[in-house]
């Protein structure tokens, strides 16, 4: 425990209720999926954006716990151990433009931000744990979600769940590679960022901004975009997500598309 947890109270590491509403529909719309209630097209879309949601919230989680327990208790008072994600320092980075871009595009894109006080925790290679949390949270569902299919004796059974499985298990793969990437502002980068001398960190530092844009800048080269996706969907085969459920998830999730 932290010296001064004693002054954090209990309420700062509850569960918020948006989070549990959010887990809620998440669950729910997973049942109906499963049990054929409904629209299949508009219940796969509310899992997938639902348990995108989900893995947004405990990613940015992982990178707040840690940092309190290095020593930036005050994550605990701006509400990061609550799960919530309106509490983020940029909820439409965080939360709203990663939904929309995995709704349009079908890509995992990482969100941010928690604000973290680097000041308060000492040592370089804690700076990098704090940053490398986050995309280990992603890795940790992505195995998660693909377990069921390693045991599914079936997969011809309940096609429109294992489907919307498999982009959710899709999209977190593709998550973790992504937060792995050296990339100035993104996790990987920011894991890299404490061991750079301070010319290398001055201009990282003006690069960091523009990130987001660097990455779909990179991705939009076709042969870098070929190879990128090329080694997320060989990543997903090799932890039994068939590439044909993701695609058809996603035809499902973007059920609109039908009527246009």
């Amino acid at each position: 425990m932290r010296p001064d947890a004693g002054t954090v109270p209990r309420s700062a590491f509850l569960p918020s209720p948006v989070f549990l509403a959010v887990l809620a529909a998440f669950a729910g719309s997973g049942l109906a999926v499963w049990s054929g209630a409904g629209n299949a097209g508009v219940l796969v879309f509310c899992f997938v954006v639902a348990g995108w949601i989900v893995s947004l919230c405990l990613h940015e989680y992982a990178h707040a716990l840690v940092a309190y327990r290095f020593g930036d208790t005050g994550v605990a008072g701006r509400g990061y151990l609550r799960l919530n994600p309106l509490k983020y320092s940029h909820p439409l980075l965080s939360i709203v433009l990663p939904v929309i871009v995995v709704v349009l595009g079908g890509i995992g894109l990482p969100g941010g931000a928690v604000w973290v006080d680097h000041h308060r925790i000492p040592g370089r290679l804690r700076h990098s744990l704090v940053s490398f949390a986050g995309p280990a949270t992603n890795v940790l569902f992505a195995l998660a979600l693909a377990v069921p299919f390693w045991f599914a004796p079936d997969l011809g059974a309940h096609p429109e769940f294992w489907a919307a499985l498999a982009l959710l298990g899709m999209l977190q793969a593709m998550a973790s590679v992504l937060n792995f990437l050296p990339v100035p502002g993104l996790d990987g980068g920011n894991m890299l960022y404490p061991w750079l001398s301070p010319t290398w960190r001055r201009g990282w530092d003006k690069v960091a901004p523009f990130g987001f844009l660097l990455l779909f800048a990179l991705l939009w080269q076709p042969s870098v975009g070929r190879v990128f996706f090329g080694g997320v969907f060989r990543l997903a085969e090799l932890l039994g997500l068939d590439p044909r459920l993701y695609s058809y998830g996603l035809d499902l999730m973007r059920f609109w598309t039908q009527w246009v």
